[in-house]
């Protein structure tokens, strides 16, 4: 029996497999958990891979479920069997022209303190990174995102891995934007903007004191709001003017 949380897994895993597996992909699988016969015997699954048809996706769940109930271990497994391969252990990078024309330089890496999640990204969530104690911040924060029919998520609101910095790797990586307050100069809120900056991720900084924002982020423009009522709410507004921006329709509405 695959539980509740290991299905949904099981989906981001089937969404990767669909983009990146070639038969080869599927028989290193097999070979590797001694899985080749449930492969091999499906009527469907290298067929429909080959021809590109429409039940592809489908046949992808029927054999991962067949080789995690042949061997529960093997849902482990599969996840690190795809984390290893197609893990880039090398920095590289080559030239991209976006929709503006504008050549960009793209790298591509493998963290090596993290593990890269299999899951999907969610273009809904707004990740939120403050001190624990600003708790009313987050409400703010998080009254704006539920306006906007957004997602909104902290990493103490998630318990999904055995430490706790890889759950907020995790959020970072899945989502949209990060939004990041400052105040109090809080060290795990300024590493944590720095995993998201390489990550590629927008965020929008805030901060109760303009001076708790470090010189190397100085550049940054800070939304700076008020510890009391009426600067939550003024800071509730400001947050969903500036994320309205930042997420395309049908989320901005």
């Amino acid at each position: 029996m695959i539980s509740k949380e290991h299905q949904k897994e099981l989906v981001d895993i089937k969404n990767q497999i669909a983009k990146t597996f070639s038969k080869s992909d599927w028989l290193d699988l097999g070979y590797t958990l001694g899985s080749y016969q449930v492969i091999e015997a499906h009527p469907r699954l290298l067929k429909s891979l080959s021809f590109g048809d429409d039940d592809y996706e489908g046949n992808i769940l029927e054999v991962l479920t067949e080789i995690i109930k042949k061997d529960p271990k093997n849902f482990k497994e599969i996840k690190s069997h795809l984390a290893d391969k197609f893990a880039i252990p090398l920095v590289s990078d080559f030239i991209s022209t976006g929709h503006t024309g504008t050549p960009k330089r793209i790298i591509t890496f493998s963290p090596q303190v993290f593990n890269v999640p299999i899951k999907s990204q969610n273009d809904k969530l707004v990740t939120v990174m403050l001190p624990f104690k600003l708790q009313k911040s987050y409400d703010a924060i998080k009254m704006a995102c539920n306006n906007l029919s957004l997602d909104c998520a902290k990493a103490d609101d998630i318990w999904e891995n055995p430490t706790f910095i890889q759950d907020i790797f995790d959020l970072i990586f899945t989502c949209r934007v990060v939004v990041a307050d400052f105040t109090g100069k809080n060290p795990n809120v300024f590493y944590e903007v720095g995993i998201a900056h390489t990550l590629g991720k927008t965020v929008v900084p805030i901060t109760q004191s303009m001076a708790d924002v470090p010189t190397d982020l100085g550049h940054h423009r800070a939304l700076l709001y008020y510890p009391n009522d009426q600067g939550y709410l003024d800071l509730s507004k400001e947050i969903e003017k500036r994320l309205a921006t930042l997420f395309p329709s049908p989320f901005n509405f």
